[in-house]
């Protein structure tokens, strides 16, 4: 990975111009506002634009015949991407689960940066992998989640899904005990993998009770828009740690932004890119 820092002029819009690009059911501002404005900093002849399909193949094959040279993937694509994919790297084979997409002359490989995240983060918050946990969630991201916790040293946690088959292959998958709701006991790190709290229909509703709150010690959610869910309002207005979805969404964009680039950013530069992206 080079670390030459490029023409700080960003070329105007033309023909050799590279095009980058997300993939999700809701579509949000917060990466196509970071990575532009990387791109701006740094002077790089890119473009990022977001984007929603109920035709999943076509996209993949736009990308492919278009020469798009990134994509972000995410709920609820990013376990059915992955058979229409030439490769995949290491971290999106051992979760089964795509957040990335990079085209290189047209070979399609599949990666993933939330797992990369997530580990950080557990470090960075000093977070006891002593500690016992549920998770609310069982689709691409839980899978992500869930392996950067085992791998981190969290033995004792409870997949919390609804989807019977799809929460107990997660959890028998990590080691783990499922349920089809929270626990009443509670736990003392509630983790949201799922949209509840994401802006949009599901904006207003609480991942995890309030009795539960109230006796957690720590609240993690990865929903990355809002920055604050109702989930993590109520946590923080209880006075408990929070690891939000922001951190999440700033860390596996940077790791996406690098793959698709090259560049690796100073911190100044992804903070002052953070900072436009939640504005």
């Amino acid at each position: 990975m080079t670390s030459a820092r490029p023409n700080r002029v960003k070329p105007l819009l033309g023909r050799d111009t590279q095009m980058c690009m997300s993939l999700s059911a809701r579509p949000s501002n917060f990466g196509t506002r970071f990575h532009n404005r990387l791109y701006e900093l740094l002077g790089l002849d890119y473009v990022y634009k977001a984007f929603t399909t109920k035709d999943l193949a076509g996209v993949v094959g736009g990308i492919r015949a278009l020469g798009i040279r990134g994509c972000a993937v995410s709920m609820p694509f990013k376990e059915a991407v992955i058979p229409m994919l030439d490769a995949l790297d290491p971290s999106a084979r051992a979760i089964d689960s795509v957040n990335t997409i990079v085209n290189d002359g047209g070979v399609l490989t599949g990666f993933n940066t939330d797992y990369t995240a997530v580990r950080m983060l557990l470090d960075s918050h000093d977070v006891d992998p002593a500690m016992r946990f549920m998770l609310r969630g069982s689709g691409g991201m839980a899978k992500a989640v869930a392996t950067a916790l085992r791998d981190a040293g969290f033995a004792n946690g409870t997949i919390v899904a609804r989807n019977e088959t799809a929460g107990r292959a997660l959890a028998d998958a990590h080691g783990y005990a499922w349920t089809a709701e929270p626990d009443p006991a509670g736990a003392p790190m509630l983790v949201n993998v799922t949209p509840l709290g994401m802006a949009g229909a599901d904006a207003d509703a609480l991942a995890f009770d309030s009795p539960l709150i109230a006796g957690c010690e720590v609240a993690f959610d990865v929903v990355a828009l809002p920055t604050e869910t109702p989930f993590l309002v109520a946590a923080r207005g209880a006075g408990k740690r929070i690891v939000s979805g922001g951190e999440v969404g700033i860390l596996q964009a940077l790791e996406q932004f690098v793959l698709y680039t090259g560049v690796r950013p100073d911190p100044s530069e992804v903070d002052d890119a953070a900072a436009v992206a939640r504005a």
